[in-house]
């Protein structure tokens, strides 16, 4: 496919479009595409500490998030797009109408050419948020394209060309991602607040440890396509 002028990738949680499609987003990034995130849930549960302050820990994942966002761009600076956080609580996220509506709201705003996100159909799925995120992405394509959902947003309907999700249950395309492990590896580390309970590293030994097993998996991934680094994707097109 050829990269798209703009792109919106839609998480979970903030960290997780870095894991899902980090890689192809700063490959695009790097050819001109500008490149949007959504981040569904505020990330609030994202710690092994019980005592933990929640609400500090929230802000200061849309905090790693924009940051992270920036790294992808890799210093291409017309790339950076926006960061958009629907703020609900971390694991009790839902496929509702009104945040369909939110999403199908973004859509419209941005005007993406890709939209990215998890593959809801995923087997043996655990975490509820990813599922129900890649479910809106999906509903909120749907209601952003067409003109009688959500009138009352005073925006005009706008139609994606595809959707790529990760984490595929049936792998359709595949991007090279061979020349943006390090700009990806560089987007994850900026969540410093998910070194211990998602990365399982507390510290340098562990972060090697880390980025190592990143880097096999991407190259497991590129191997059948004889790739040395790749992200995969489901696709859906003629949305």
């Amino acid at each position: 496919m050829e990269i798209p002028r703009s792109a919106l990738a839609i998480g979970a949680h903030p960290d997780d479009v870095e894991f899902g499609c980090g890689g192809t987003l700063a490959k695009w990034a790097a050819a001109g595409c500008r490149i949007h995130h959504l981040v569904c849930t505020d990330g609030s549960k994202g710690t092994w500490d019980p005592h933990a302050d929640v609400v500090a820990l929230a802000a200061r994942r849309q905090i790693e998030q924009t940051e992270a966002a920036r790294r992808l761009a890799n210093g291409h600076i017309d790339s950076i797009g926006e960061v958009h956080f629907l703020g609900r609580v971390d694991g009790e996220l839902d496929s509702d109408l009104l945040t369909r509506a939110e999403v199908a709201r973004v859509i419209r705003l941005l005007k993406p050419e890709v939209v990215l996100s998890h593959d809801p159909w995923k087997q043996y799925r655990l975490h509820p948020d990813h599922r129900h995120a890649g479910l809106l992405a999906c509903e909120g394509i749907v209601a952003a394209r067409d003109p009688h959902f959500f009138p009352e947003q005073g925006l005009a309907p706008h139609r994606p060309t595809r959707l790529l999700m990760w984490e595929a249950q049936e792998a359709h395309h595949v991007e090279d991602v061979s020349a943006h492990v390090d700009t990806k590896l560089h987007a994850l580390l900026a969540h410093e607040s998910q070194f211990e309970s998602t990365m399982k590293a507390t510290d340098p030994a562990e972060l090697k440890v880390f980025e190592e097993r990143i880097r096999e998996r991407l190259a497991s991934l590129g191997t059948p396509y004889e790739m040395a680094a790749a992200e995969v994707f489901s696709n859906i097109e003629r949305i």
